[in-house]
Formats: C-alpha cells, structure tokens, sequence
C-alpha cells in the first residue's frame, strides 16, 4: 500500500528520470519515490507542468491541492483503470429506485449516528441531555420517506453534536456553533480541515474500486463534486476525525498558537497542520481485528472495505450493513 506525501512549502515539483521531485524556493531538492506513493497532498503554492501529471497518471497518484488557508480545493484524479460500466449501471438504479435510494440514505445516516453516540458516551456526564435529544431526533430519522426529510433529521442531530463540543473540549478552545465557510474560530477551523482530509482520505481509497464517485444517495448528485465520497464521509467524520480533535485539544498537544486569523478566516498555521496531520496519519495506520475477516484491519482499510460492501450490495450478492465500531 502506498504511502501519503504532504509538502508545505512553496516550490516546483516535476519529473526527474524516473522517479518525481519536489525543488523549494531556496533550490532544496528532495526525491519522491514514485512507487511508495499513492496520494501527494500540496499546501504550499506549487508550480508543475503535463509532463509531471502524464508521467504520475501512469502509476495511479492523486495530487490533493489545498489553498492559503489548508482547506481543499481540488483534486487530480487519473483516468481510472478498475472501471466497471455495468456497476455504473447497478449504481444508478439504486439511486434512481426511491427505496433503495432511502435505504442507503439512511444506512449512512444510522453509521453516522451510531458513532456520534459513541463520542458522546464518553463525556456522559457532561452531555447526558444532548444524547437524549438524539437519541429522539433517531427515531424520527428512521421514519423519514424523503430524502429532504432525512437531511433535515441529520441537520437537527449534527446542531445538537456540535453543541456538545463546548462541554468536552478543554484548554480554552470555546465553540459556540459550526460555521464552515468561512470558520472564525479554532474548533472550526479544525473541524473543516480534518473533514479534507476525510475527504481526500476516501476519495483515494475510492478511486482503487470500481464504484463511481458521482452517482450518490444521501447527498444529490452534482457536476461539481464527488458526491458519494461524502455520502461515505459521514460514516467516518464521527469516527476518525472528533476523537482527534478532542484527543488532541483536551491533551494540549494542540495550542491556540497552532492558529491564526486573517481576514475573518481562522485556520491552523504550518506547525498546526503538521501535528494534525502526524495524529491523523497515526490513527489511519492503526489496526483492529476484524471481526469477519480474522485479521488486523487500518482504519484507512477500513474505508476501503466499505466501498466493498456497497459494491457487493449494488451487485445483489450481500446486503449493505454499515460500519458500526464495535471495539
């Protein structure tokens, strides 16, 4: 499995012999090894021609752009090669059939639930109330028989999650609602770019199946974004990306000078992204013995193994059950 490559600085990457390299502005020279990497995220402002992307589109690399501020911008994404028109086909008529939309719509949302619950329990003596508030607000979720009326279950549970994160979290790092665009305060801007990295993270992990990111269920498809990447999201935010954020606050290890404001915009400075990320890939590269397959399983596998399942369901050999952490 390869591995993830970030790079901070301004600089120029390209294509030398073999293998790819990345120059800064001072002429520090630095190889990538191509065939160790799988997903290069660039944070810096970087300079690259066609050559650089024909030559990495052959091994499979994605290069993550993110902008001034760390949050995402864009992809590069290969032509794929694992392509299947006959699951496109199948994905389609799941989404196309109201209640096989409604099921996968709502088996994400009940993942999502289950694992937000399980944040929660942790600190129940601190958010007993909110947990009772969605534990109502389930309910109501699993009656829903419209896509707008489970959206509009999922938004209620994800305002009263985030009005927990007042209580739990320590060290001077207050929230008082979530505000994505832009965010104006630390927890925010935590929250937003651990969501990219999610985002990255699945997209990559997507890209090695043969499901096609844009036919989704839960969130509308769209010509300007892969859709199911954040249908697959939801099941992961909860489970991968709060814990950390409440790890890494409530054991200091993240500062209030990891960052800063400009314009309004709050966002982790270069040491702040860097803590963040060695957590992140921590948790990514850690392992839990599978129930099923009778060995130790990543995380980041674990987001694979979803696409799996759904690619089984859409072929009618297995019943779609989504991730529930049982460790």
């Amino acid at each position: 499995m390869g591995e993830d490559y970030y790079i901070f600085s301004n600089g120029r990457i390209k294509r030398k012999e073999n293998t790819i390299c990345f120059e800064d502005s001072e002429e520090n020279r630095r190889s990538i090894p191509i065939e160790q990497v799988e997903r290069i995220h660039l944070f810096g402002e970087i300079d690259l021609n066609t050559k650089l992307l024909n030559y990495i589109a052959q091994y499979g690399v994605m290069l993550n752009f993110y902008n001034y501020y760390g949050f995402y911008s864009g992809t590069f994404y290969p032509k794929k090669k694992n392509v299947a028109g006959l699951l496109v086909v199948k994905q389609s008529q799941h989404y196309i059939n109201h209640e096989k939309r409604m099921y996968l719509a709502k088996s994400f949302i009940d993942s999502a639930v289950y694992h937000i619950l399980r944040n929660l329990r942790n600190y129940k003596d601190k958010v007993g109330d909110i947990i009772d508030q969605i534990e109502i607000e389930k309910e109501n979720m699993y009656k829903a028989n419209e896509i707008d009326e489970l959206m509009g279950c999922e938004g209620r549970i994800r305002r009263s999650y985030y009005s927990a994160f007042d209580k739990i979290l320590n060290n001077s790092f207050d929230f008082t609602k979530r505000e994505k665009r832009p965010p104006t305060d630390p927890v925010n801007a935590l929250i937003s770019f651990g969501n990219s990295l999610m985002y990255t993270t699945a997209l990559g992990e997507m890209y090695q199946t043969q499901l096609d990111p844009t036919v989704s269920y839960l969130h509308e498809p769209s010509t300007k974004r892969f859709s199911l990447i954040l249908d697959l999201t939801e099941i992961f935010k909860p489970l991968i990306v709060d814990p950390l954020i409440f790890y890494m606050i409530n054991n200091n290890m993240l500062k209030l000078e990891d960052f800063q404001i400009d314009d309004g915009i709050c966002f982790l400075n270069e040491t702040g992204k860097k803590k963040f990320i060695k957590e992140y890939e921590n948790k990514m590269s850690t392992t839990i013995k599978h129930r099923s397959l009778n060995r130790k399983v990543s995380y980041r596998t674990f987001i694979k193994l979803e696409c799996y399942k759904l690619i089984k369901y859409f072929i009618e050999d297995e019943v779609y059950k989504p991730l529930k952490a049982w460790w």
